[in-house]
C-alpha cells in the first residue's frame, strides 16, 4: 500500500510505497540499505575500539550540493528490506560486538525504522546520524528507542541554507529538532571506557569562508543547552566534489587558520566537551564502499 508522506518538514505529500519511489528523497517506503558493517570513522566516543554498527541508507530529504555520499544520497543503489529484514541486520552487528547501533541518514525511512526498533533489545546504544533537518513530531515516534542522537546542524544562516540545500527554513527546523532530541536523552552519559551511552552529539561541518556561519552553530549549542550537557564536533573534512562549477566558494578548502580560530572559539564559548579536527582531516579516506557489505 502506498503512503502520502509528510514526514519530514518539507512535507510534500509524495505518494511512497514498497516499490515505488517519490519525494525529494526519491525513495519507497520500505529502506533502502546500502552497506551495514563495523565503521570507524565517527567520534572516538562513538567508533571506540570495536567500531560503531554502521547501517547506510539511500535517499536523503536534504541533498546538499556539496554532499560527500552523493553517490547514495541521490537514492542510487541499495537494496529494499522489510521491518523483519532490518531488525535481523540489526541484530548481526551487534553480534559483531559493535558498540553501538549507527543509523546513517535515517530520516526518510521514520516509520519502518520505528517499527524495526520497537520492541527489540539489542543491549547496546542506538545513534540516530542525521542531517538535523526533521520535525520534531516525526521524532517523537523514536522516543525511548534512540539512545544518542547525532545530527548535523550545518546552517545557521537561511541565505546558505536556501543556497546549498534549497532549504531556507533549515536553521529555525533544526534548531527545534535538536532541543527535542535534548528532551528525550537529556544530558549525555559516558560509560567508563568514555563510549557515549546517551545524549546528543551536535555535528557542525566548517563550510569554506564561513566563518560566520560555524560562530552561530556554535553559539546555539553554547546557549541552547546547560553547559556541558551536550557534546559538540566541529569538523574540517570538507573535501570540494565534483560537480560545484555553479558554486565556485565551494570548491576551495576549509582555510587552516580559520579553522584554529574557530576551535578557539568553541573553547571560548564553553564548549569544552567535544571535538574538533585538524586541517588535514580533508581527505575521502573515511567514506566506505557502498556496495553492499553486510545485506
Amino acid at each position: 500500500m502506498n503512503m502520502i508522506c509528510r514526514d519530514c518538514p518539507r512535507r510534500c505529500g509524495a505518494e511512497r510505497g514498497e516499490k515505488k519511489r517519490g519525494g525529494v528523497c526519491v525513495s519507497p517506503s520500505l529502506p533502502v540499505v546500502v552497506r551495514a558493517a563495523p565503521h570507524y570513522g565517527e567520534e572516538p566516543c562513538i567508533s571506540g575500539s570495536r567500531g560503531s554498527g554502521t547501517v547506510f541508507f539511500t535517499g536523503c530529504n536534504l541533498k546538499c550540493v556539496f554532499c560527500q555520499n552523493r553517490e547514495i544520497s541521490r537514492g542510487q543503489g541499495g537494496r529494499t528490506v522489510t521491518v523483519p529484514e532490518l531488525r535481523d541486520i540489526l541484530l548481526r552487528l551487534r553480534d559483531q560486538g559493535v558498540h553501538n547501533i549507527n543509523l546513517v541518514t535515517p530520516s526518510h525511512f521514520i516509520r519502518p525504522i520505528a517499527e524495526a526498533l520497537s520492541g527489540l533489545e539489542l543491549g547496546i546504544p542506538v545513534v540516530w546520524n542525521s542531517s538535523g533537518y526533521e520535525s520534531v513530531e516525526s521524532l517523537k515516534m523514536l522516543e525511548g528507542l534512540v539512545q544518542i542522537y547525532m545530527p548535523d546542524f550545518k546552517y545557521a544562516k537561511r541565505d546558505l541554507a536556501k543556497r546549498y540545500s534549497a532549504a531556507e527554513d533549515y536553521p529555525e527546523v533544526a534548531r527545534a529538532a535538536i532541543k527535542e532530541m535534548f528532551r528525550q536523552t537529556g544530558p549525555f552519559q559516558l560509560d567508563d571506557e568514555g563510549l557515549l551511552r546517551s545524549g546528543v552529539l551536535i555535528r557542525h561541518l566548517i563550510l569554506p569562508r564561513q566563518d560566520l556561519n560555524a560562530m552561530d552553530a556554535i553559539d546555539f549549542a553554547a546557549e541552547e543547552f546547560p553547559r556541558g550537557s551536550v557534546l559538540f564536533s566541529l569538523m574540517c573534512q570538507y573535501t570540494p566534489m565534483p560537480g560545484l562549477e555553479r558554486f565556485p566558494e565551494l570548491m576551495e578548502r576549509v582555510d587552516p587558520e580559520m579553522n584554529e580560530r574557530l576551535c578557539a572559539y568553541m573553547q571560548k564559548v564553553g564548549l569544552e566537551y567535544g571535538y574538533w579536527q585538524e586541517a588535514e582531516a580533508a581527505t575521502g579516506e573515511m567514506i566506505p564502499d557502498f556496495d553492499l557489505t553486510g545485506l
